[in-house]
């Protein structure tokens, strides 16, 4: 999100940049120029005023020119014009003969911006403003004015500037503005960098502590301090939604586990009474029979809602575990039960390891066994797998009993959740969320798929390495007060 807002900004601020500059490098080639241009006119002006003086012109086909003091200084000035400033410079009367001019091989061309020049000042008019010219073009300018005595143009005064110089001093005064545009681009850069931290800070951690919370870290909390005041209000209103909601979860677990202990010895009674009210009646009696069945059915799933309780209650306690060894060993245990049912329960469970609760894990694995062998006729095989791949390492356990379709797949887990086929097999039908609500705890979770042999195949996966600490631990330490809070 960072990016993109990043990317938003930083394109709006060359936008605005680029509209400034570009506006700004055409005025600052547009004044040098029009100095150059104005000094021209002036000059120009100068030499029209010394020329309107000449009276005599030249006479014979050989192209003498009569003595004219006048003209001789104007011949002088344009000699030294040229030789100081290097501009050709020279006046022409209306038929194009040269009156004047810096270079003896300077005439009026038949096309061009000379030519053009030259022609608009005979309608005594000064030439048009010259175009721009930019430092990548190898231009020149041109500026003619016209000569009038008693009111007609008798003849033009012409100049054709180098524009190296001016090029020059465009270019220096552009280089000027790309660096202010350069540095204008840095700090807003900077600025944008600064903003979008100050702004999306609070987001990236309101969403640690979001993932911290979905996870099962109940307890984190996202401290309303730093960002834009909406931000504030809005972890404010975050923590007092999780607030509220720990507090009916804590009310939901308490009450279970109140309700399960606090109705254990009525039920613990009642069981007794059936005993003794059994002795009254005839052995074999199949009413006192169900009777106690159902009872003992109840007082497990007492037992089993206590044990959900405490398990979505209790803080993991995470370590580097050999969960192959673990695994055999759990393997171990179930194994003389197995074989009294004819099982076959084998176990391929190299050393791996994984950071999980130890006593937790061997809990939930104890869940999935029971339920494996539960449903496993005799004469058929349960299957235990230790493997580690990526960041997980993963224990298997896959039965060979009827299994589940796709849509029990979906609902298996479930407290109280029994498969409709299964409902004359003993158990509460908690045993599964048991073991989900032991991994889930420590980061770890419990999935559910079709085995090879036609049973069920249900996979403990654990992080292999170690979680990494919640973003509100470390902002909360790296900023004094810190932008999030444990509680």
């Amino acid at each position: 999100m960072r990016t993109r807002l990043l990317q938003l900004l930083i394109t709006l601020l060359a936008v605005v940049l680029v509209m400034l500059g570009v506006p700004l490098a055409q005025n600052v080639a547009a004044a040098e120029q029009q100095k150059v241009v104005v000094d021209r006119i002036d000059d120009t002006a100068r030499f029209a005023s010394l020329a309107q003086y000449v009276t005599k012109r030249t006479t014979g086909s050989a192209g003498l020119i009569g003595k004219d003091e006048r003209r001789e200084t104007l011949q002088q000035e344009l000699s030294r014009y040229y030789d100081v400033y290097g501009i050709e410079a020279g006046v022409f009367y209306r038929n194009g003969d040269p009156m004047a001019r810096a270079r003896d091989d300077l005439e009026i061309p038949g096309t061009g911006d000379i030519r053009e020049a030259f022609t608009t000042s005979l309608m005594s008019r000064r030439s048009h403003d010259p175009g721009q010219v930019w430092p990548w073009q190898d231009g020149r300018i041109v500026v003619a004015s016209p000569v009038i005595r008693d009111g007609d143009v008798i003849a033009v005064v012409v100049t054709d500037s180098p524009t190296g110089e001016m090029r020059s001093r465009i270019l220096h005064g552009l280089l000027v503005i790309a660096a202010g545009e350069a540095l204008a681009m840095l700090v807003a850069v900077a600025f944008a960098l600064r903003l979008t931290g100050w702004v999306l800070t609070p987001v990236r951690v309101l969403d640690a502590t979001t993932h911290d919370i979905a996870t099962g870290r109940l307890k984190s909390r996202v401290a309303p301090s730093g960002g834009p005041p909406e931000l504030r209000r809005l972890a404010r209103s975050f923590n007092e939604m999780a607030d509220h909601v720990q507090e009916v979860l804590e009310q939901q677990r308490a009450f279970v586990a109140d309700a399960s202990h606090q109705l254990r010895n009525p039920l613990s009674a009642l069981l007794l009474r059936i005993e003794l009210l059994a002795l009254e009646l005839p052995e074999g009696n199949e009413e006192i029979a169900s009777v106690r069945a159902e009872g003992k059915r109840l007082a497990r799933v007492l037992d089993d809602l206590l044990d959900l309780a405490l398990a979505e209650h209790a803080a993991p306690d995470l370590h580097l575990t050999d969960l192959g060894q673990l695994a055999e060993e759990r393997a171990a245990a179930w194994r003389p039960l197995a074989e009294e049912r004819g099982i076959s329960l084998a176990a391929h469970c190299p050393a791996v390891t994984g950071w999980a609760d130890p006593v937790a894990f061997s809990s939930a694995l104890d869940a999935v066994l029971d339920n494996a062998l539960k449903f496993t006729p005799g004469q058929e095989r349960v299957t235990v797998r230790a493997a580690s791949s990526g960041a997980h390492t993963t224990v298997e356990v896959a039965d060979a009993g009827p299994g589940l379709t796709d849509e029990e797949l979906e609902r298996v887990g479930d407290r109280f959740w029994r498969s409709g086929r299964h409902q004359n097999v003993r158990g509460s039908g908690l045993g599964l969320s048991i073991s989900r609500a032991l991994l889930g705890a420590g980061g770890g979770s419990l999935s559910y798929a079709h085995a090879p042999s036609g049973g069920l195949k249900v996979t403990l996966t654990v992080p292999r390495y170690a979680p990494e600490e919640p973003a509100a631990d470390l902002a909360g330490r790296a900023g004094g007060q810190g932008l999030t809070e444990r509680k």
